[in-house]
């Protein structure tokens, strides 16, 4: 049975002139009018007026696992980034970084999330000064086209005479050194060796050329691949070269390059890598 409602206080001028109403109509009529405030004006039965059946039809959300994953990139999740940092953390902590040196921009938040889990509780935060970096290589135009390359060129670098007044200089400080992937090795090489030459500048230039300083490496991950550049032996043979994952030579997605970050992130569950 179809039912047709009208408000109640419209019902007075509008009296449904049908007379025979059946008791049951009634009863639900006067129900409806002391309940909810509308009374039925007219009943239709089924089989007089047929009501068109409308289809409802269910999608079924997708699954995981409808999900077609991108073969050519390793996905990383924002969690799996806080997770290597966390994991790394417990190493770094052995010899107390005084200063954190982000490569901009893959370095910037891997350094955050360190700060948080190797700073002493009731000590300062540990400074984080950036620097930028950039792989260059040059077109017969005589342009530049930002790629991987052979130059490195430099977008931004430490202001000493700021960095002076609130971390104190570079002399005699263990300072970590924070990019997200250490690839073909030619940016942390650059950081590296211009770090060192200004450090033996700030020393020579203080009188402090006795006093040590200390360079370490951290990114989350290591390409297992020949390198056009080399780090310091003696960094890397005693262990001041860390690296929170070694993994193939394969394209690493990281969560602050994505545009679509929900998208990114489901893939990364995908290939388990939150």
């Amino acid at each position: 049975m179809q039912v047709f409602f009208m408000p109640a206080k419209r019902f007075f001028c509008f009296w449904p002139k049908k007379k025979n109403w059946t008791a049951s109509q009634l009863q639900v009529s006067l129900f409806l009018f002391q309940r909810l405030h509308f009374f039925p004006v007219a009943f239709f039965s089924p089989s007089r007026t047929p009501v068109p059946h409308h289809h409802t039809t269910h999608h079924t959300p997708h699954t995981m696992s409808d999900v077609q994953v991108p073969t050519d990139k390793k996905y990383i999740s924002y969690n799996n980034v806080h997770k290597l940092c966390q994991e790394a953390a417990e190493k770094i902590k052995e010899f107390k970084p005084d200063l954190m040196i982000a490569i901009g921009g893959g370095g910037f938040i891997p350094a955050r999330i360190l700060r948080t889990h190797i700073r002493v509780p009731g000590s300062k935060n540990i400074p984080i000064q950036a620097i930028g970096l950039s792989l260059y290589e040059e077109l017969g135009t005589g342009q530049l086209e930002e790629q991987i390359g052979v130059e490195v060129v430099r977008t931004q670098w430490l202001d000493f005479s700021t960095l002076e007044k609130h971390s104190g200089d570079l002399i005699g400080k263990n300072i970590l050194i924070v990019d997200e992937v250490d690839d073909t090795r030619t940016t942390l090489h650059y950081a590296v060796s211009e770090l060192e030459k200004d450090i033996a500048a700030q020393a020579k230039k203080l009188g402090r050329e006795d006093e040590k300083t200390t360079l370490h490496v951290f990114v989350l991950h290591n390409k297992d691949k020949p390198k056009k550049a080399e780090l310091p032996k003696d960094m890397m043979d005693s262990g001041r070269y860390i690296a929170a994952r070694t993994t193939p030579d394969e394209w690493i997605a990281y969560p602050w390059e994505a545009r679509d970050i929900e998208e990114h992130t489901k893939f990364a569950k995908l290939q388990n890598n939150d």
